[in-house]
């Protein structure tokens, strides 16, 4: 099955809550994974904010075209808050 991200929600300096088409939901934080060029701006908490939902890859992006995978962000491990219902 080939999953795909349905919200995303900020909580946090660089933690997402992420919905999936499968109808799991979990809090990730993604501050270990921001290294490299594409990646640098969204060191800037403010910019990491302007997360946004790319209606074409059915993912997580930024404006700088930075984006995550959804099977990546549905393998990482939950943040403990992660049963926290999405508003």
């Amino acid at each position: 099955m080939i999953i795909h991200v349905t919200q995303v929600k900020v909580v946090g300096p660089f933690s997402l809550e992420v919905a999936f088409d499968d109808g799991a939901r979990k809090r990730v934080n993604l501050r270990r994974e921001l290294y490299g060029p594409i990646f640098e701006p969204l060191r800037d908490p403010d910019y990491f904010a302007r997360v946004y939902l790319d209606p074409d890859s059915r993912t997580i992006t930024w404006p700088n075209g930075a984006d995550f995978a959804p099977d990546f962000l549905y393998q990482l491990e939950a943040e403990p808050a992660a049963t926290a219902a999405m508003a």
